[in-house]
């Protein structure tokens, strides 16, 4: 497993059995870290419910698509004449939803989707048949921290806009044909306060009927539709 992370293989997380411990269970836990792979402490009837060969304490899911870096692929995006539009998802854990959102950033000509090492769902078998092969397509860039990557988007003078309910502006009020990247939160909470506060605007997506709440992917969709008109 160790030489597997030290070779650049893509990981989507690491079960540890509770209270292993080890000088290459440390190794281990050090290189998630850098490589910002999530790990979980578990049980020891987990492991076995997954494999009854000789785990050691510790098992590696491999990713089915490869995490790249998010500098990196900013620089590609420009060094090739490209506009950034990139989406960042906050919080959203159905995979249906990454899928989906994931072909239709593909659609609408997104270079890139940024997820956060805890707390999304994972780019498993299902959430590939949702973006129907987009997620192979489409560069993801995995980071440790929303707030750090928004702060190097900004670095790299792109604007992040988000969606808030009681926003000013509406979504085609937004000039997203400068450098841009959209937040989507979960449909639970939306996007936390402190991305939120660390947007550089705020929009808001009508609706009649006093129905305030849209599918995410449904409400990315509409967002990078309006992105891409824009852009034409």
């Amino acid at each position: 497993m160790i030489e597997a992370i030290q070779a650049g293989r893509a990981i989507d997380k690491i079960l540890f059995q509770r209270n292993t411990s080890g000088e290459s269970i440390g190794e281990i836990r050090k290189l998630a870290k850098e490589h910002h792979i999530p790990i979980q402490q578990v049980p020891p009837e987990k492991l076995f419910s997954i494999t009854r060969a000789n785990h050691q304490g510790v098992i590696a899911f491999a990713a089915l698509v490869n995490y790249l870096d998010l500098q990196q692929v900013v620089d590609h995006v420009v060094a090739s004449g490209q506009l950034p539009l990139f989406v960042m998802l906050d919080g959203i854990t159905d995979v249906r939803n990454i899928g989906a959102i994931a072909r239709t950033a593909l659609c609408c000509g997104a270079q890139a989707i940024i997820v956060p090492d805890k707390g999304v769902g994972a780019m498993n078998e299902e959430a590939m048949k949702s973006s129907a092969g987009a997620l192979e397509k489409i560069n993801i860039c995995r980071v440790g921290s929303l707030l750090k990557a928004v702060d190097e988007l900004h670095l790299n003078g792109i604007k992040v806009f988000t969606s808030v309910m009681n926003a000013e502006k509406k979504v085609f009020d937004i000039d997203f044909a400068e450098p841009s990247c959209i937040i989507m939160g979960s449909e639970d909470h939306g996007v936390q306060p402190y991305l939120s506060k660390a947007a550089d605007a705020h929009f808001t997506i009508p609706m009649k009927n006093n129905f305030d709440s849209l599918n995410v992917s449904v409400a990315a969709g509409i967002v990078l539709y309006e992105a891409m008109k824009k852009r034409l």
